[in-house]
């Protein structure tokens, strides 16, 4: 696995080495040992996430504040996301920017979002299935959402139709208004 770190301290990209024949392909998706030698983040993972969404849903942007921040570990099994992180800690050099990218089943890219960050994607191609590990559990209390076309963001999402969001994502707060982290 091999590991390309962004312009957002923590958030990094990591790309499996894909054995493939006549037959198919095999790839090692997660390994702790691996994981913790690329990132420098020795994580326990409790739960495993899995969308799927049609052209145009964009889904977030979401974090958990609190006691039950989560580390997310994002991958696209099928179709293509333009997936999104905002740094959400006032403490970093990188506070209120975000990097985004095309995760897909044929380049079989992940992003490790760290806590301390808002996530989303908007869906590319006709459907797409995502799937994500994460660190802590869903907390209700915790859970918060911010605007994915907040002007002060300027997020330069792709082309992809009419945007559809959830009634919780239309309704987002602000960043200027949005719950930090230190």
């Amino acid at each position: 696995m091999n590991s390309t770190s962004t312009p957002l301290p923590g958030v990094c990209i990591l790309e499996p080495r894909v054995f493939g024949d006549e037959r198919g392909f095999f790839m090692e998706t997660f390994n702790a040992r691996t994981f913790a030698q690329l990132t420098g983040c020795d994580k326990h993972f409790v739960q495993d996430n899995h969308s799927r969404s049609v052209r145009g849903v964009l889904r977030g942007l979401h974090y958990q504040i609190g006691q039950h921040p989560q580390d997310k570990l994002v991958r696209c099994i099928a179709g293509e996301i333009f997936d999104v992180a905002v740094d959400l800690r006032r403490s970093s050099p990188a506070f209120g920017q975000w990097f985004g990218l095309r995760l897909s089943a044929e380049n079989r890219r992940q992003l490790w979002v760290p806590a301390g960050f808002a996530h989303g994607f908007l869906t590319l191609s006709e459907t797409a299935e995502v799937v994500y590990k994460v660190t802590d559990y869903y907390d209700p209390a915790g859970e918060r959402s911010i605007r994915w076309d907040d002007k002060d963001l300027a997020i330069e999402w792709p082309e992809a139709g009419e945007v559809v969001l959830s009634a919780k994502d239309a309704v987002g707060r602000v960043f200027a208004a949005a719950d930090l982290f230190p």
